[in-house]
């Protein structure tokens, strides 16, 4: 069935996420920040900045005014940095006129208040009877390919199993392909971790380390993941699925991933104010590292990657020698977890 949809938030993913939905047959209005780029994405049918020059569906049209788009929408996809996401979701509530659906494709984990981004949407909505369910969309999938409508999959989570659904049926088309999942909290909790060793792979690389180091970050990175998300009540096989492992991969091994590219651009040197004036893009993973490492701090959680990178972006600590330290701590058992041992 054709369905009134509002995506908020033209970046990358945004924009990727309205043209399956356009191509699913929807009437998709796409909030754009800027006029000029409204101008370009309904005359030009091109989002330049984010997608070069990927052609999207005529039928896409895209507003400057939130308000107007959301008016009479079936749902809204928030698709907005998580340090937005209160703020958006704010003044959302403020103008919608009905309960709607809401699906966001953020990923993150807000400082200080350590809430997941649908924590975040809920606290934000203040009990707004405007906001009718709450499901995240996340797994591994680059902007730049769904666009170009190549083969990806993803995963949908919601705290009821008829919103993960409505989801599912929205998006799902023969080259998107969506798979539901009742573990909303380990869904977002994998989605937003993974960004955390995506950045440690890309420094790693900047240094010149290989495939030997990548492996290695990428697998005691899902232990990581995993120790946080299972204390948190996540379920652990999830992060054996496509937001954990499957994010992990890539994320952790292409150049599409800002994280990565961030992380490579530290590796080589450059300040964290130098990697984010030059990416001119929002890196999720770095904020998620300064709540990641707080939150493991006050729960007491050992996750040596995250406090490696947190000493590296906020410290002013050398990669190399974060290196060292990680490589000369004390000996561990590799499955000390699964066998409860000190």
């Amino acid at each position: 069935m054709k369905q009134k949809l509002a995506v908020i938030g033209a970046g990358s993913w945004g924009t990727a996420l309205a043209v399956v939905l356009a191509d699913n047959g929807h009437d998709v209005r796409l909030v754009a920040r800027r006029q000029s780029q409204v101008d370009e994405i309904n005359q030009l049918h091109t989002n330049e900045k984010y997608l070069g020059q990927v052609q999207l569906p005529e039928s896409l049209t895209a507003y400057l005014e939130m308000e107007e788009a959301v008016r009479d929408a079936d749902a809204i996809i928030l698709v907005v940095p998580s340090k937005a996401m209160r703020e958006t979701v704010q003044g959302l509530v403020a103008i919608l006129e009905q309960p709607v659906p809401i699906i966001h494709a953020s990923k993150g984990i807000e400082p200080n208040t350590y809430k997941r981004v649908s924590e975040v949407i809920e606290d934000a909505a203040a009990g707004s009877p405007h906001v009718a369910s709450i499901t995240v969309l996340s797994g591994p999938s680059h902007a730049e390919e769904v666009a170009l409508r190549q083969p990806t999959t993803v995963t949908v989570a919601s705290r009821t199993e008829s919103a993960a659904a409505y989801a599912q049926e929205l998006f799902m088309n023969q080259q998107f392909r969506v798979y539901t999942n009742p573990d909303l909290i380990g869904v977002e909790i994998g989605g937003a971790l993974k960004n955390i060793i995506a950045l440690v792979c890309g420094v790693t690389n900047g240094l010149g380390y290989g495939d030997n180091t990548k492996a290695a970050i990428m697998t005691r990175g899902l232990t990581e993941i995993s120790r946080l998300g299972v204390h948190m009540g996540a379920q652990p096989l999830t992060f054996s699925g496509l937001t954990g492992l499957g994010d992990l991969i890539v994320t952790c091994t292409s150049v599409h991933s800002r994280n990565w590219r961030a992380g490579h651009m530290l590796g080589k040197g450059k300040s964290m104010e130098e990697v984010l004036e030059e990416m001119g893009m929002v890196v999720e993973g770095i904020r998620t590292t300064q709540a990641a490492y707080e939150l493991a701090k006050k729960e007491n959680i050992n996750m040596p990657l995250t406090e490696a990178l947190y000493a590296v972006l906020f410290n002013g600590v050398d990669p190399i020698k974060a290196a060292e330290d990680l490589m000369g701590r004390v000996k561990r058992n590799e499955v000390e977890e699964l066998y409860h041992l000190d």
